[in-house]
């Protein structure tokens, strides 16, 4: 079984015991006291992988349950790289609480209340690789402040406030990311037959 490997990891990363057996300290305390929390609103905090103790934490099926008070804990968990906030209750205000966790790669955003504000606060993650704001309301103003993130490789932003030209200009800062928003079906038209000839009368 995969799993109970995976939860071991997790442990692995939160008690953060010492080789002597000690007991856990004050900082490792409180994140197994956040994961435990997250837990109770019907979120998730897993390890990545059963060779990767770093942090997987999915809120999203938690929804209506997980506000910017959930943030507090998410913060005090060490080595998180993905976040899945989509479809919660956070706000603009509550980004900032995640607005140091360098660790991070991968963020959800969609179907949330977070607009430009928000995305100031996501200014410094560096590590940033991957960012869903579908269905928010985020529009070409808020882009500007992912002009630094250069390692970001994939933006979601269909069903944004954003328009072609705000997503051309992030494009030429960040040439190699890969943008997408709505996709927009052209009309085709058929193709016209040549007029056929009538035979010449006799």
């Amino acid at each position: 079984m995969r799993r109970p490997r995976f939860l071991a990891a997790c442990w692995l990363v939160l008690s953060a015991t010492f080789v002597n057996g000690a007991e856990p300290n004050a900082d490792s305390e409180a994140a197994k006291a956040a994961a435990d929390a997250l837990r109770k609103l019907g979120g998730n905090v897993i390890a990545v992988a059963q060779n990767d103790p770093r942090l997987d934490v999915t809120l999203n099926l938690a929804g209506d349950a997980v506000t910017d008070e959930a943030l507090t804990h998410v913060a005090q968990l060490p080595s998180v790289i993905w976040l899945n906030l989509a479809g919660t209750k956070i706000t603009d205000a509550g980004l900032a609480k995640i607005a140091g966790m360098k660790s991070l790669e991968k963020l959800h955003l969609e179907k949330t209340l977070i607009g430009d504000e928000g995305l100031a606060h996501l200014a410094g993650l560096e590590n940033l690789t991957y960012l869903n704001i579908y269905s928010t309301q985020v529009t070409d103003a808020g882009l500007k402040h992912l002009h630094g993130l250069k390692k970001l490789k994939n933006l979601y932003i269909w069903q944004s406030k954003v328009t072609e030209q705000g997503a051309a200009e992030l494009k030429k800062v960040l040439p190699e990311l890969q943008i997408v928003g709505e996709v927009k079906l052209a009309a085709v038209e058929e193709e016209k037959k040549p007029e056929e000839k009538k035979p010449e009368e006799k």
